[in-house]
């Protein structure tokens, strides 16, 4: 990828920036908002999809015509586990491309001063050699399980790119790895895996059964980042004067299916069996992100994934009580 920008001339967050938050009711999107808020960001665009299609061409030009936003954190998106990823590729993929080329292409036209672009470690190539560096993209097939999201996260990135090369427009990707914390989707057709086995652990302990079913063999390894964590990251590379143009964000850690499980059943208090299904799909084996490169810039997860499970979980709780 393109190497770095020159700094831009002043400080970039502050209580007087102008900020659009794409996808900003989203799990990465709600927690950035959060933390622009506790950074004393006040001006802030958020726009609902009712109000906003960033499918639509036209409604995203107009909204950057009259709106002008400074800084942009691209986390809009479709985004599902692997269920939805394999039964709805084309959904997957369209959505995703239109998003992205009207977000960014609008952004430079206006004037936006940096543009982050929120990715997904699934970019990376199945068996990529662990821990994932950034410089492993497009090294490798890609997971078939969810290559249509994939490939449009890619074009995402590669079209961030050619416009830093071409045009000078100051865009950085930042991949995160696997994401969880409060306002997670719970839907278990189309949650990822942290929630969707807080959702069933839950009410397996709820309805007193005997044991709960995990997809797969248990053996898939998987790191996970409270999102409150990845906000955090996003801010500081929006502050970094010359950030690189591809970074990887993640804690650094992972675990099997079958740790990832049995914590959650611990943190829920289920204290029946838990069984593995074989004949649902595990995914790619392994996915650990390298985050050296932003631990260089002084940057490092905070939350431990226990601690992150328990605040995730009483979320959940409360929102149930909500609903």
């Amino acid at each position: 990828m393109e190497g770095q920008l020159e700094a831009p001339a002043s400080p970039i967050l502050n209580a007087n920036s102008l900020v659009y938050v794409a996808g900003h009711r989203g799990l990465a999107g709600s927690a950035i908002v959060r933390a622009l808020r506790v950074h004393g960001c006040q001006r802030l665009l958020l726009k609902t999809r009712d109000e906003l299609d960033l499918t639509d061409r036209s409604a995203v030009e107009s909204f950057f015509r009259s709106e002008r936003p400074e800084w942009v954190f691209l986390a809009a998106a479709k985004v599902g586990g692997i269920k939805a990823n394999n039964t709805y590729p084309a959904d997957y993929i369209r959505e995703n491309l239109l998003i992205q080329t009207h977000v960014i292409d609008a952004a430079y036209r206006y004037g936006a001063r940096r543009l982050l672009f929120l990715g997904s470690s699934c970019i990376y190539p199945r068996l990529a050699p662990q821990p994932i560096r950034e410089s492993s993209l497009l090294a490798g097939p890609l997971e078939p399980t969810n290559s249509a999201y994939a490939v449009a996260k890619i074009a995402g990135i590669e079209m961030c790119d050619a416009y830093r090369r071409q045009f000078g427009f100051d865009c950085v990707s930042l991949m995160p790895t696997n994401l969880y914390g409060p306002g997670d989707n719970f839907d278990l057709q189309t949650s990822h895996v942290l929630p969707a086995l807080l959702r069933k652990f839950h009410e397996a302990h709820r309805d007193r059964a005997a044991s709960v079913v995990v997809w797969g063999t248990g053996t898939p390894r998987r790191e996970f980042l409270y999102v409150d964590d990845l906000a955090d990251a996003a801010l500081f590379l929006m502050n970094e004067p010359s950030p690189p143009s591809l970074v990887n964000v993640g804690s650094g850690r992972d675990l099997t299916i079958r740790e990832l499980a049995e914590t959650i059943a611990d943190v829920v208090g289920f204290k029946g069996t838990i069984e593995f299904d074989p004949s649902q799909p595990d995914g790619t084996p392994r996915k650990l992100l390298d985050v050296s490169l932003l631990r260089s810039l002084g940057w490092q997860a905070a939350t431990d994934l226990r601690t992150g499970i328990a605040a995730t979980y009483r979320w959940y709780l409360d929102s149930q009580v909500q609903a």
